[in-house]
């Protein structure tokens, strides 16, 4: 347990390397989904090596040693810093858990906010009087598309149409959910937020996708998406506010995705890269993964013989 528990807590800094590389050499629906997995998995590992390490110290504690019936407490190492790993587990453990109920509440607030919003609007789109430009995905039920009066005068109506199309692409497939369980796992484990990146590329090139598919033409969704972004830009701050949650057709890296749009369609680009670079790179966040959920079950294992071993100790007396 001693070298196996730590290795959960280690492995998620080698995610972030490897999610980017994953987000632009598979097909984006397949990134999103092994993106979103990986970080939730690698955060649950982690958090059980936290929970591993203040076992041992807990025990040095009569109240915790009554109840596993120990007489004596686990010989993982030095007493001393035994308890001191199991004071800074516990510590990171409470951190996390406030940090997740914080944002869970503020997250359940602003859909509340967002709801009282859609409601105004009798069917899918939410026109906003503002003059600045934004238009973006609210979740809820039903989702709703919020646009600013802003964006539509900068667009034209063909331009338009390809723009709902992606935002309903994002409501469809309810993209907000994997982009939550993308945060809340980066509150887990700090290295876990530099997938974060790569999940929001992937998330609007899947919707970039079905927006090319559902207009039929790939170019006049390219032309869309950057003259929306840049409508947006030239806003800037006096464009209305969006909640933290929404996606958006003008987020993340607009030119590599209108580039993505004007090349090839993503079947004929993936099956022109070389498969082995695409297997390599999935196959290396499955190894992550194998690694961070294994040594976690090892250290479990091993834990939970030594307390065994302790009440057979206890027996033995």
């Amino acid at each position: 347990m001693i070298y196996a528990v730590w290795l959960p807590l280690l492995v998620p800094f080698l995610a972030g390397p490897v999610g980017r590389r994953l987000a632009t050499c598979l097909p984006p629906r397949h990134a999103v989904w092994l993106l979103t997995s990986a970080a939730a998995a690698l955060a649950l590992a982690s958090t059980a090596s936290l929970a591993l390490l203040v076992v041992p110290g807990a025990t040095h504690l009569r109240a915790v040693a009554a109840l596993g019936k120990l007489l004596t407490p686990l010989r993982t190492g030095s007493p001393d810093a035994v308890v001191a790993v199991a004071v800074v587990a516990a510590a990171l453990l409470g951190c996390s858990a406030a940090l997740l109920v914080r944002a869970a509440s503020r997250r359940r607030a602003q859909l509340r906010r967002a709801g009282r919003l859609a409601a105004r609007a009798g069917g899918e789109l939410v026109v906003l009087d503002e003059p600045g430009a934004d238009a973006y995905a609210l979740p809820g039920r039903p989702g709703r598309i919020v646009v600013t009066t802003g964006m539509l005068g900068a667009l034209t109506a063909a331009e338009r149409e390809a723009l709902f199309a992606h935002e309903r692409a994002h409501l469809r497939e309810r993209h907000h959910l994997f982009a939550a369980v993308t945060d809340l796992a980066a509150l887990c484990h700090p290295a876990l937020r530099a997938l974060r990146e790569p999940l929001a590329y992937a998330l609007e090139r899947s919707a970039d996708e079905a927006a090319a598919r559902a207009t039929g033409d790939r170019a006049l969704t390219a032309r869309a998406i950057g003259r929306a972004a840049l409508a947006a830009r030239a806003a800037g701050a006096s464009g209305p506010a969006r909640p933290t949650f929404a996606l958006a057709a003008t987020a993340g890296p607009v030119p590599r995705r209108v580039a993505a749009l004007l090349g090839r369609p993503v079947g004929a680009a993936d099956a022109a890269r070389p498969r082995t670079a695409r297997h390599l790179t999935a196959l290396a966040l499955l190894t992550c993964l194998t690694l961070s959920g294994g040594a976690a079950l090892d250290a479990a294992v091993d834990l939970h013989a030594g307390i065994e071993a302790a009440q057979g100790e206890s027996a033995g007396r």
